[in-house]
């Protein structure tokens, strides 16, 4: 049985470099991408499958239903394979403000996205994953949440909304597939220097702080998210489940 990752959001930042850290480990990669030129994923597919594994890229939105069914139809033909790990860490939400002039303030339309692209469709990549019976003993769930989840920064409020729902559907879901052997997390990077952070208009006051916060004196890396993501390679338990797991530095702590 061949180990594969299903990683949404895998072009770019912590999505990237776990791809990156988990086919050094052996594992099958499927990653999700958007908004990267092809050449770029031409090279990382490239440079994962020089590590003797398979590593198939997709251009695709993940919150359209009938993609996520093509995507889930393609790892049923990889025959005797089990999805070690599920990796959710799509950064593309709506950054307005609650209040203000009517035409650049938060409606329906940017929150409903926000929440469905940051948070809800979790839910419905785990559910058809696992009815289709890709899920094993030993499997592990894993989204990406910020401390976002319960502070608020000025233009954040729809991410925010959306980083304390996938909290809640992680700790849900990691209470339904407890069961099966599947563990459900979310882990808490501190504030992490990508192309993302850079979208949100406070990000160098967040910089900012977050170095003077943290006891390293340094901004989170992708790579320490790997370096924890590694390690679910070989846990086979599923008895670290329904957690936040911070993986900052301790930068929140202090913060």
């Amino acid at each position: 049985m061949k180990d594969w990752a299903l990683i949404l959001g895998a072009s770019s930042g912590i999505g990237k470099e776990c791809a990156k850290r988990l086919a050094k480990n052996g594992v099958n990669i499927y990653g999700l991408y958007l908004r990267k030129k092809k050449a770029d994923i031409d090279i990382l597919v490239k440079e994962l499958e020089g590590y003797g594994v398979a590593a198939i890229f997709e251009k695709a939105n993940a919150s359209n239903e009938i993609s996520r069914q093509k995507i889930i139809n393609n790892l049923i033909n990889k025959g005797d394979m089990r999805l070690k790990i599920f990796i959710h860490s799509i950064a593309f939400g709506s950054l307005k403000k609650m209040i203000g002039k009517k035409d650049n303030i938060l409606n329906k339309k940017n929150i409903d996205m926000t929440l469905d692209t940051m948070s809800n469709n979790l839910i419905y990549w785990t559910q058809d994953l696992f009815n289709n019976n890709l899920f094993k003993k030993g499997s592990h769930i894993i989204a990406m949440t910020s401390a976002g989840g319960r502070k608020n920064w000025e233009s954040y409020g729809a991410v925010s909304m959306a980083k304390a729902a996938i909290e809640s559907a992680c700790r849900q879901l990691s209470i339904e597939m407890a069961i099966y052997g599947v563990s459900v997390n979310a882990i808490q990077a501190g504030v992490t220097d990508t192309s993302a952070l850079r979208k949100i208009p406070e990000y160098e006051s967040m910089k900012k702080d977050a170095l003077k916060n943290n006891p390293h004196k340094r901004l989170t890396k992708p790579s320490d998210v790997a370096d924890f993501i590694e390690l679910l390679v070989s846990y086979e338990s599923s008895w670290m489940t329904g957690n936040i797991i911070r993986v900052d530095g301790g930068e929140d702590i202090t913060g």
